[in-house]
């Protein structure tokens, strides 16, 4: 039973998340033959502030 955890900025529509967890799905059951009902994702979405990349809090970021 693969379980997937995706840890990305929140933002992202019900859509776009909906597209991830079937291409991921779909990308498991190719490569490790594994049965769709069997994959596990589980997606965490993280407030802007509560990331930051070379120092600064993605929420302070002006673009």
């Amino acid at each position: 039973m693969p379980t997937l955890k995706v840890e990305m900025m929140e933002g992202r529509t019900p859509e776009q998340k909906t597209a991830l967890v079937k291409a991921l799905t779909q990308a498991v059951v190719d490569t490790l033959g594994s049965k769709p009902e069997s994959v596990d994702i589980l997606i965490y979405d993280i407030p802007r502030q509560n990331w930051a990349t070379g120092g600064i809090q993605w929420s302070e970021r002006t673009s």
